[in-house]
């Protein structure tokens, strides 16, 4: 029996990306465009950061005491 798998229909978002970077011509302009989306993914991920640590108080203590001094390995005995 053949597997079909299908894939939902691209978005505007997506469609809009594919055609940015169909005009691309060069290395350069493809670096160019590269570096303006991480760029701007760094600036999202900054702000949901500091969203974050504006919602639950954080402070420096408060996380070295979540994640830089959590023991996640399981215990054996």
């Amino acid at each position: 029996m053949e597997t079909i798998v299908t894939t939902p229909p691209l978005n505007d978002a997506q469609l809009f990306v594919l055609k940015t970077f169909a005009s691309i011509r060069n290395e350069q302009e493809r670096d160019e465009l590269t570096s303006l989306y991480l760029d701007y993914i760094q600036k999202k991920m900054d702000e949901e950061s500091d969203r974050w640590w504006k919602e639950n108080d954080m402070t420096t203590e408060k996380f070295d005491d979540l994640f830089l001094n959590a023991h996640y390995r399981t215990p054996y005995k």
